[in-house]
């Protein structure tokens, strides 16, 4: 059976997927509904204001003609808990995209502990174990997902905050912004006598989506290996796969390494030029 396609809408953080004889669909990640909020700003500073993130979803989501949203963790930024003043805030963000005629799926990611009896009931909840949608693996990164998401030929992540540096020096605060990366992941072998206790990863491409959320913590991936929180998905899933990244709008920054990690490419290979 033919994979699915993967193709981000450039200039927003979401990706369409596209499986063969099936309705396409959106995947976005860390939404973080919450951060920057305070007591007078409850909802957020403006460029991450919770009705704002809706209305940008909900345009990207009626320019592709799509009908259904799979948002794969971390949809408010408390870890643990629902402060009372955030609540109100996750459920119009979602009451938003219903009023739309979107079918919303929520997978639950670390930062989502009690979120689930604070969204419209019509939003379905999966655990952080993911889901399997047309042939398309999709969890938040933070964890191991399920078998089955284990055995799908692609997948889709969230969690990794994925960016590149482009200034020269870490002091210029613009140089860092979130891009998208593609990783193609060499095919599973047989498990050995070490490894038969970690679970086989059958997928040959990974798919991490940028934060939806543009005030959000990014790592930067051309300059150093991910941080705390943020390394297993990177160890299980990336560290040894051939990775590109691209900006949001588009631009093919070619060849991602990440200092420590060991380059994919066989000896002798060259690179190829980042182009658009």
């Amino acid at each position: 059976m033919p994979a699915a396609e993967l193709q981000p809408l450039w200039d927003v953080a979401a990706l369409k997927v596209a499986p063969p004889g099936r309705s396409p669909y959106l995947v976005i990640a860390d939404l973080h509904l919450g951060l920057g909020a305070h007591d007078a700003h409850a909802r957020g500073p403006p460029n991450a204001e919770a009705a704002g993130l809706a209305e940008i979803l909900c345009r990207a989501a009626r320019s592709a003609q799509l009908r259904s949203i799979v948002v794969a963790g971390d949809v408010k930024q408390p870890i643990v808990g629902t402060p009372r003043p955030l609540r109100p805030v996750i459920f119009d963000f979602f009451s938003t995209l219903l009023a739309e005629g979107l079918r919303v799926e929520v997978v639950l990611g670390n930062h989502d502990v009690g979120l689930t009896p604070h969204l419209p009931r019509e939003v379905r909840v999966a655990p952080a174990t993911g889901i399997v949608r047309g042939g398309v693996g999709i969890f938040h990164g933070h964890g191991w997902p399920s078998r089955a998401v284990l055995r799908a030929g692609s997948l889709v992540v969230g969690h990794l905050h994925p960016g590149v540096r482009l200034a020269p020096t870490a002091d210029e605060d613009r140089g860092k912004v979130r891009c998208w990366v593609r990783a193609t992941r060499r095919p599973a072998g047989p498990p050995t006598a070490r490894g038969s206790r970690t679970p086989t990863i059958a997928a040959e491409e990974v798919v991490v989506v940028p934060a939806f959320n543009p005030i959000t913590g990014t790592e930067a991936l051309n300059r150093q290996r991910p941080s705390r929180g943020r390394s297993f998905l990177f160890r299980r899933f990336l560290a040894g796969a051939a990775m590109r990244a691209y900006l949001l709008d588009g631009t093919d920054l070619g060849e991602l390494v990440t200092p420590g990690d060991p380059d994919p490419r066989p000896k002798g290979a060259g690179r190829r030029p980042p182009g658009r």
